[in-house]
This record gives C-alpha cells, structure tokens and sequence, in this order.
C-alpha cells in the first residue's frame, strides 16, 4: 500500500476505498431500499451536471499539458526557478477560476511534468483561497475592505505555507 512514500502508487489502496464504499452501500440498501435508491439517483443527476465541466476541464489541461513541454514547465515553475516560479505559480493561481476535484489532479499532472513542490503548494494554495475573479461579488456582498483584508491575508498564508512545503519537501 506504501511505496517510495506515496500512498496507493499500486492502486491497493483505490481498491479498499471502492471495496468500503460498495459494503457501505449494500448495507445502506439492506436497511432502506428507497432511500438508497433515491440518494443514488440523486447522485447520478449531479455526476450528469457536473460531467460537462469536468470534461472541458480535463480537455482543457490535457491541451496544455500537450502544448507546455516538460522542460517549459520545469524553467517557469520547477524547483529552481525561484522566486520568479513563485510569484508565476501565484498569479496564474489568483486568477484562475478551477474547483478543487480539478485542481489537485492538475497539480499532479504539474508535479509529474517538472513543477516544484512549492510553487505548485502556492498555485493551489491561492487557487483556493484567493479570488481576482470573484473579488467584485465579494466587494459587493462583504463591503471593499473586508474583501481585500481576506484575499491579502490568504495570498500571505499561501505563500507562507507554500514556503514551508518547499523545505519539508527538500
């Protein structure tokens, strides 16, 4: 279950995720056959709404995975780009708009590609708490002030944590 460090590299531990979900199930339709029935049309009507953008996603960086050569991906944002990868792996990561079950597996696929563990921890650190696209929705809900203290704040724990990441990775 536990090679070179990683969890589930030989997919071992996938398999008893799936194999505890499928008993969790069956007990579930053993106790309440409707119910289960129900949650799982329910769950089949949101995996139908969200598989569009799911598909468009992964269309999306499987298309710049093909068009950033590894090398590319190394010089901007390996390991030793320096603060230049940081700050590039922040802007890109305040600006872009990509929900989280996207993100991680990008991150990956970066990681994969020649990126550095700490300007990928800064990508998907401000990814998720930093918002340039939804900064006026926030201004408008929150007031000015409040949105910008919040977005500032959170670019500064994720640099801070990303920072952290790069040494215990090293």
């Amino acid at each position: 279950m536990i090679k070179s460090g990683r969890i589930g590299e030989d997919g071992m531990f996938t398999k008893i995720l799936y194999a505890g979900a499928f008993v969790w199930l069956l007990l579930s339709f053993l106790k309440d056959r409707e119910k289960t029935k129900t949650a799982l049309k329910k769950a089949w009507k949101s995996f139908e709404n969200i598989l569009p953008s799911v598909l468009a996603v992964l269309l999306l960086i499987g298309f710049v995975l093909t068009v950033l050569d590894p090398d590319l991906i190394s010089k901007a944002i390996g390991s030793d780009s320096g603060l230049f990868g940081l700050l590039l792996a922040a802007v890109i990561g305040c600006i872009t708009l990509i929900p989280g079950f996207i993100a991680f597996p990008l991150a990956a696929s970066l990681l994969r590609a020649g990126a550095g563990y700490t300007q990928i921890a800064v990508f998907v650190s401000t990814l998720m708490m930093v918002g340039v696209a939804t900064l006026p929705l926030e201004m408008q809900y929150f007031g000015k002030r409040a949105a910008l203290k919040r977005n500032a704040l959170s670019l500064g724990a994720a640099v801070i944590t990303s920072l952290m990441v790069g040494v215990i990775m090293k």
